[in-house]
């Protein structure tokens, strides 16, 4: 099945970023806006409380499962929004280190923002994200 998504790199920019700068889809393409993914558990509990790590895990398996109902898969990810209810570097750097392993070589572009807090008690980690699949 071919993948609408094409990532656009830069060489005026720098390499430094773990990500493509842009990206493109077809006008064909049908595109899958996802409610953000949260580390909740099947019963609505939060998963992994207190750990960055855990919750980041959590998060992109349960947008593995929002994309694979809505007939797509992390390699359709065309942007995405990683949030982390955090002021230290550090923890959103562990969160995102969970997200970016996940998605291996499809570097799509990304924002990591750290944010004050988020919409479930013990809540840390929390990704959006938009896709593009050709039907």
């Amino acid at each position: 099945m071919p993948r609408a998504v094409t990532l656009v790199r830069s060489a005026k920019l720098s390499d430094v970023a773990e990500y493509a700068y842009a990206a493109t889809a077809p006008a064909e393409a049908r595109l899958i806006f996802l409610a953000g993914a949260c580390p909740l558990n099947e019963d609505g509990s939060t998963a992994a409380v207190g750990d960055y790590a855990g919750q980041a895990t959590k998060a992109v398996e349960n947008l593995r499962t929002a994309l694979a109902d809505a007939g797509a898969g992390l390699q359709d990810l065309i942007s995405t929004r990683v949030l982390v209810a955090s002021n230290r570097q550090e923890d959103l750097v562990t969160a995102w280190e969970v997200y970016r392993d996940a998605l291996g070589d499809h570097d799509v572009p990304s924002t990591l923002m750290g944010v004050t807090v988020l919409g479930y008690y013990d809540q840390l980690v929390e990704i959006e994200a938009v896709a593009a699949v050709i039907d």
